[in-house]
């Protein structure tokens, strides 16, 4: 490999010769060699947008030459279409205002603006500070990447992953309607129920938790962009922020504005928090659906067995033949480590101190990886598992049949005692509920009949 050497005000750094960054990123390579952990592709884009978009808006109004400013809105599109992914080189655990990624940005940046003006890799003639800074700071660029990349994420991946998951439990719904199962309370029997009734639950949970990340969009549509260093906005043209956030909402048709208290935006991070917030309350519906659907269709010969998922891999190196609920398996993890993200994410909400939050790059990547996570798995979810689950209405008929929680039916003829008692001796005797009404004389057998209508069970009211 081939080296060129930059000087900067701590002196010489030894850098790759074909390297956009410069010796600001180098140090901080250097500096956190911690996880291997890089910001991902909706991060860098976000960035990208920030930088192009400042450099159109000071080229305009005449803050930065013409010919500088758009070759930076060049090669900052650039950027933001991923053709320079490999030289954000910074691992996510680094100086909390995230400083250093920005830093990493605006020399990309730069020396890719200085090849297109057919100038060469670090010979500064535009400046990452001067230039591609310009207007901007770490401290309202990071925060601001960080609400327009969750923002956009969540819209584009997992909101259409959500309400495609839900399309699908609902047709599941409507596809087991008939079919009359038992219901279960602390994993005991209890009264009936369809499956469709049950996987209408699923589907309300995934179409509520879109509406709750709906909900905490508006908050994270409104971006810190110019309150530079500490919320003052010093060294920022007036109206500059917010002529930059009107181009970043046109080019990508969010509704995004410029906050209202900058020294809040920066120096609070509760927005990214009640983001997160909303990703854990879907990540645990999710859970939940997942683990159902494992109950539902454990066995095949000694489990529940009510359901059949679609056998995708065996699942076992040494049982033939056995077939594990993988698909529900990788969601029940995937929901794990979105709770931990949020964890950390309310942690890091805290450690706010004085105008300046400290914990942003890892905030950032959890909220970001959490997103991701999530719209794979709903994705996978649906189209692995959830769209080819089929009912065993028969195992199902026989199951729900032999429930004794069904005596609850009988309570406003025969009251809550003696319904006890028939279920005590049906259990020990092996017997039905109905062999036992009849033996004990407690009703006959047109009205029980009527009563014990399993499918009538899951209608309500009083049979």
């Amino acid at each position: 490999m081939r080296f060129r050497i930059e000087k900067d005000s701590m002196g010489e750094v030894e850098i790759p010769s074909d390297a956009l960054y410069g010796a600001s990123t180098r140090r901080a390579v250097e500096n956190f060699p911690i996880s291997d952990r890089r910001f991902g592709r909706w991060f860098i884009w976000a960035l990208g947008l920030i930088k192009g978009s400042a450099a159109q808006v000071a080229g305009a109004e005449g803050h930065l030459p013409a010919g500088i400013a758009s070759a930076v809105s060049q090669a900052a599109d650039e950027v933001m279409s991923g053709l320079w992914d490999d030289q954000f080189v910074l691992d996510v655990f680094q100086t909390g205002s995230g400083t250093s990624t920005n830093t990493n940005a605006n020399e990309v940046i730069a020396n890719r603006a200085a090849q297109l003006l057919g100038g060469s890799i670090g010979d500064r003639s535009v400046h990452p500070n001067d230039h591609v800074n310009f207007g901007q700071s770490s401290n309202d660029v990071i925060p601001t990447a960080m609400h327009v990349a969750a923002a956009a994420a969540t819209r584009e991946d997992l909101l259409p992953a959500l309400g495609a998951l839900a399309r699908s439990l609902e047709e599941r719904s409507a596809d087991f309607g008939d079919v009359v199962k038992s219901g279960r309370t602390h994993l005991m029997d209890a009264t009936p129920v369809t499956l469709g009734q049950e996987f209408s639950s699923y589907a309300a949970q995934m179409a509520k938790g879109v509406e709750r990340l709906v909900a905490v969009l508006p908050d994270l549509d409104e971006l810190a962009l110019g309150g530079t260093a500490v919320g003052t906005g010093i060294n920022a043209p007036d109206g500059f922020a917010a002529s930059v956030i009107g181009l970043m909402a046109g080019r990508t048709g969010y509704p995004l504005r410029e906050a209202a208290n900058h020294f809040e935006a920066q120096a609070g991070k509760d927005a990214v928090v009640m983001a997160s917030g909303a990703l854990k309350t879907v990540a645990v519906s999710l859970f939940k659906i997942a683990n159902d659907l494992r109950w539902l269709a454990s066995g095949p010969r000694t489990g529940l067995g009510e359901i059949r998922l679609p056998a995708l891999q065996p699942g076992s190196s040494i049982m033939p033949g056995k077939v594990n609920p993988v698909i529900p398996e990788m969601v029940c993890q995937v929901a794990a480590q979105v709770i931990g993200n949020d964890s950390a994410i309310a942690w890091g909400g805290a450690n706010g101190n004085f105008e300046l939050n400290v914990m942003m790059p890892m905030m950032a990547h959890n909220l970001l990886e959490s997103i991701g996570l999530l719209s794979s798995a709903a994705s996978t979810l649906r189209e692995r598992c959830v769209d080819g689950i089929e009912a065993d209405a028969v195992r199902a008929r026989r199951l729900v049949e032999s429930n004794l929680a069904v005596v609850t039916a009988l309570n406003p003829r025969i009251g809550y005692d003696l319904g006890a008692k028939v279920a005590k001796e049906a259990h020990a005797s092996g017997r039905t509920i109905r062999d036992v009404v009849l033996d004990m004389g407690l009703m006959e057998a047109e009205e029980l009949d009527q009563v014990l209508d399993i499918k009538r069970m899951t209608e309500g009211g009083i049979l």
